[in-house]
C-alpha cells in the first residue's frame, strides 16, 4: 500500500504578481512533489498604483489549475491587507482544507524542482524542528547567496545571513539552526499553526517572520535551515519610510512580547546607545519624521495595552529560559551593503553591541 505525502499548502501573496507568475507556473510545473499532494493558494492584494490581478491570473494560471500546476484556489481581497494578514488568509484556507504543512512562497522568487521534497522530509525526519527556511540564492546571480537561514540580532533585529557571500564558499551542514527563518520560504507544520497560532496580523509588514521563529523556540521548538532545498529569489535591498517605521516599530514590540523583563532591562544601556546611533542615522538619511513617528505611537496607552496583552500570551506558553531563545542571537549587524555598513556601525557599532552582547549571554542564567 502506497503511503501519500504530507499535503503542501502553497500560500503565494499576489501583489501586482504579472512580472513574476511565470516564474511561479514554470517552478510547479517542474517539482518533483506529487502534484496531488499540494495545493497552490494565491492571496491577491490589490496594489495601490496597478490594482488587482484577479483578471491576469484567472486568464493564465487557473486553466493550469489541476494539469500543469496543482489544484489553484484564488482568493481576491478587496484592499491591500498587508503581508501577514494576506499570508494567514491562504494559511487559513490550507488548514481548513487537510494540509499537513504550508509553504510561504515569495512573490518575487521559485523553488528548485526538489526544494519542496527536500523540506518535508527534513520536517518528517525531526518532530522538534517547528519551522524551516530553505537556502535563498540570488537570481540571477545564482552563485551568490541571499539568506543561508536569517541572522536574529539580540537588540530586535533581522537580516539576511550570509548576504552575497558565494555559494562553495560556505560549509553548511545539512540541517543548520538558525536565528529566524525568512518568510520568502518559509516551511511552516500545520499542527503547530493550529495550536499556537500563525503569523500575528498587528506585525502588517516585516519582522513577522521573526516573531514567528521566536514563539516556535520559547516553545522549545527548532528554527532551521535546510541546505539542499534551493529558492531563488529576485531580491532587492531597498528603504522606504513605510519599511523603516514598521521595521522599528515592531522590533520594539517584539522584545517587549518575548523577553523577560530582567532581559529588557539588563539591555537596556544598549537600547538606548543604539537609539543615539540610529537618530543619527536616520537625520542622514533625511528620515528623522519616519523615526519620530515611531516614538509617537508608543506614546499612546492603547498601543501599550495591546502589546503588553500579547506579552501575557506569550510568557504564559514559555517552556524555555530566554538563555535558550538567544542562543542563536547575533551580537553584530553584518550586511553587504554600502548603506547599512556605514563606518559608525563598523567600527564602533558593532564593537560595542558585540562585546555587551556577548557579555549579556556569558551572565543570563534566566
Amino acid at each position: 500500500m502506497r503511503v501519500l505525502a504530507p499535503k503542501v499548502g502553497i500560500v503565494y501573496l499576489s501583489f501586482h504578481s504579472e512580472p513574476c507568475i511565470h516564474d511561479l507556473v514554470s517552478s510547479l510545473g517542474k517539482s518533483t512533489y506529487p502534484k496531488d499532494r499540494m495545493e497552490l493558494i494565491i492571496v491577491d492584494n490589490p496594489h495601490p498604483e496597478y490594482g488587482s490581478s484577479v483578471r491576469m491570473l484567472e486568464e493564465q494560471v487557473m486553466p493550469l489549475s489541476g494539469n500543469e500546476l496543482p489544484n489553484v484556489t484564488l482568493l481576491p481581497q478587496a484592499f491591500n491587507t498587508g503581508f501577514s494578514p494576506g499570508c494567514n488568509v491562504g494559511i487559513q484556507w490550507a488548514i481548513d482544507h487537510g494540509c499537513d504543512y504550508i509553504f510561504l512562497h515569495s512573490q518575487d522568487g521559485f523553488l528548485a524542482p526538489k526544494a519542496l521534497e527536500t523540506m518535508v522530509e527534513a520536517l518528517e525526519s525531526d518532530k522538534t524542528i517547528g519551522a524551516a527556511q530553505a537556502l535563498l540564492l540570488l537570481h540571477p546571480e545564482t552563485e551568490l547567496v541571499n539568506s543561508a537561514g536569517n541572522a536574529y540580532h539580540y537588540l530586535g533585529f533581522g537580516y539576511c545571513n550570509q548576504f552575497r557571500a558565494k555559494r562553495e564558499s560556505l560549509n553548511l551542514p545539512p540541517i543548520l539552526d538558525s536565528g529566524y527563518a525568512s518568510g520568502a520560504a518559509l516551511l511552516m507544520r500545520a499542527d503547530l499553526v493550529k495550536a499556537h497560532g500563525a503569523l500575528d496580523n498587528e506585525f502588517f509588514l516585516y519582522h513577522d517572520d521573526i516573531a514567528y521563529a521566536l514563539r516556535l523556540k520559547i516553545l522549545g521548538y527548532r528554527v532551521v535551515l535546510v541546505r539542499d532545498a534551493v529558492f531563488y529569489h529576485k531580491y532587492l535591498f531597498g528603504r522606504s519610510a513605510k519599511k523603516l517605521y514598521y521595521i522599528e516599530r515592531n522590533r520594539f514590540g517584539m522584545m517587549l512580547m518575548f523577553y523577560r523583563w530582567r532581559t529588557l532591562f539588563l539591555i537596556l544601556p544598549m537600547i538606548l546607545f543604539l537609539e543615539l546611533g540610529l537618530l543619527f542615522f536616520y537625520a542622514r538619511q533625511k528620515e528623522l519624521k519616519t523615526k519620530m513617528s515611531v516614538y509617537g505611537y508608543w506614546l499612546w496607552p492603547s498601543h501599550w495595552r495591546m502589546w503588553l496583552q500579547k506579552r501575557k500570551i506569550i510568557q504564559a506558553m514559555r517552556k524555555v529560559s530566554d538563555a535558550v531563545l538567544l542562543k542563536d542571537a547575533v551580537t553584530q549587524i553584518v550586511f553587504d551593503d554600502p548603506s547599512i555598513n556605514h563606518p559608525l556601525l563598523v567600527k564602533i557599532g558593532n564593537p560595542l553591541m558585540d562585546r555587551y552582547g556577548q557579555w549579556m549571554k556569558r551572565f543570563m542564567t534566566w
